[in-house]
């Protein structure tokens, strides 16, 4: 009797230390992102977990938000599910139909009959965010359906594809090619950055397709050109976002930041979306960092 209490107690003693412990709050980053929300005409939500401390930030977290492109970032993970089942081989040769045809990016360009290798038009989609290269990856990964199987089996419950997806056309017709959380988008960035989605090398090839990015004039333009990121960035109408991890010096740290339902539709620079984005940035970048004392070098905005 006395064993099988000691047996006991141990095993309690062994569960309480491998117990997830509840997440610690960054009081002082809370309260500077609620006041630098505060005012915005939309409704906005923003996740940020520092990776070293564990520290986190979460306003609207768990709310449904429009992914926009960051529904890129699941597709490429059930794509590379497919790739490592051997059903298809990243460096494979395809080729391009008319009948693929979305808009008129970079692969929507193409000529029909035209030859190019998957490897390329995943990396149009993450980069570019090309339209009918990620519509054609969603299409070889296996559709929506697949992809969303994979979400749910890797503890993804909140995000989905919704586009071109048996059943899915009421949640289309609400948030659009697909819906997330900033905490599921921004924690499936870091998934892929640990070696958790598919394999570690699948993670490692996907990590570095989402460290070059093109669209770099938002949350990215306010931080150190020398400080790698993986991101991907989503916006339409009334919706703008953004996940981004970053390698600072004093610890990487990871984010998301959705907007919805915006009052301000327009496509210039001054969005209020696209500020808020910005403006996000550049905190959480003097936050982590605040010695670093770098600001961007005047006139940057000109380029965009």
């Amino acid at each position: 009797m006395r064993k099988a209490i000691t047996l006991c107690f141990i095993l309690l003693l062994a569960y309480m230390a491998t117990a997830q412990k509840p997440a610690r709050i960054d009081e002082a980053l809370e309260r500077d992102l609620r006041a630098l929300l505060t005012g915005f005409r939309g409704d906005v939500g923003v996740y940020v977990r520092h990776l070293r401390t564990g520290k986190i930030v979460a306003i609207n977290a768990d709310t449904l938000f429009p992914t926009a492109s960051t529904i890129k970032v699941p597709i490429q993970c059930g794509l590379f599910d497919k790739i490592s089942k051997g059903e298809l081989k990243y460096q494979q040769e395809l080729i391009y139909k008319d009948s693929l045809h979305y808009d008129d990016g970079i692969v929507g360009s193409l000529r029909d009959g035209a030859k190019i290798p998957l490897a390329e038009v995943v990396m149009l989609m993450e980069t570019t965010s090309d339209n009918t290269a990620s519509l054609w990856c969603q299409a070889m990964a296996g559709g929506g359906t697949a992809i969303n199987s994979w979400l749910e089996q890797n503890g993804f419950g909140q995000t989905r594809v919704n586009s071109r997806t048996p059943g899915r056309s009421a949640f289309q017709k609400q948030y659009g090619w697909g819906q997330t959380t900033p905490r599921e988008m921004a924690e499936l960035l870091a998934y892929i950055r640990e070696g958790k989605a598919i394999s570690p090398d699948a993670s490692d090839r996907m990590y570095r397709n989402l460290c070059r990015q093109y669209w770099d004039n938002d949350g990215l333009s306010q931080l150190p050109p020398e400080v790698k990121v993986a991101c991907k960035t989503g916006a339409v109408n009334r919706s703008r976002s953004e996940v981004v991890l970053v390698h600072a010096p004093h610890g990487d740290y990871v984010y998301c930041l959705m907007t919805k339902n915006q009052i301000d539709e327009s496509w210039e620079r001054t969005n209020e979306g696209f500020t808020l984005l910005r403006k996000v940035g550049a905190l959480l970048w003097n936050h982590f960092e605040p010695k670093s004392g770098w600001k961007p070098v005047t006139g940057y905005d000109k380029w965009w």
